[in-house]
């Protein structure tokens, strides 16, 4: 992906509008990916810089080239209300209305039921994988005792009955 991804940087490299550009989330920009929830790599995060979103499409140049083109462009936002439809200019408007403490809080709100939900999926996901290898090392041991019960000897027998069945005829 790598070599696509720098492709598309150079297209972009003098747009007036939108910034195509990498980390390295191991070192200077560790923070930077913390803030942003990387968690893997490679990670194509869009959209506003306070708040970015995952990218989710192909990961050939051709499909970055037609995200970007279409996407990578002045969003509707506090900055660009004209580019708001009503709906979210109210949206925009109420929320201008909260104090900044208002505000901070009802985004460490937000934020916490973000990181609730992530935790919660980690430790179901973990109960699954246990519950799998339960399941697996069960089945294994079944199969094994199954095996060891005579299975194969009982199919060579009925293969040889019903063999000599037909040599009979």
């Amino acid at each position: 992906m790598k070599p696509d991804w720098d492709k598309l940087m150079k297209a972009y490299v003098d747009n007036k509008e939108a910034l195509v550009g990498d980390v390295d989330c191991t070192e200077a920009g560790k923070d930077l990916c913390e803030t942003h929830g990387v968690q893997g790599f490679p990670t194509i995060k869009w959209g506003d810089p306070s708040d970015l979103q995952d990218y989710d499409g192909g990961r050939e140049l051709k499909d970055l080239k037609k995200f970007a083109d279409e996407n990578l462009k002045p969003q509707c936002s506090p900055k660009n209300l004209e580019l708001c439809d009503d709906d979210k200019k109210k949206q925009i408007s109420d929320i201008m209305a909260f104090s900044t403490a208002d505000l901070e809080a009802k985004i460490e709100e937000k934020v916490k039921l973000q990181s609730d939900t992530e935790d919660n999926f980690k430790e179901e996901v973990d109960k699954l994988q246990k519950r799998y290898e339960f399941l697996e090392k069960d089945k294994k041991e079944k199969l094994e005792e199954i095996k060891n019960s005579g299975l194969g000897l009982m199919k060579a027998v009925l293969a040889t009955k019903t063999s000599k069945g037909k040599e009979e005829l």
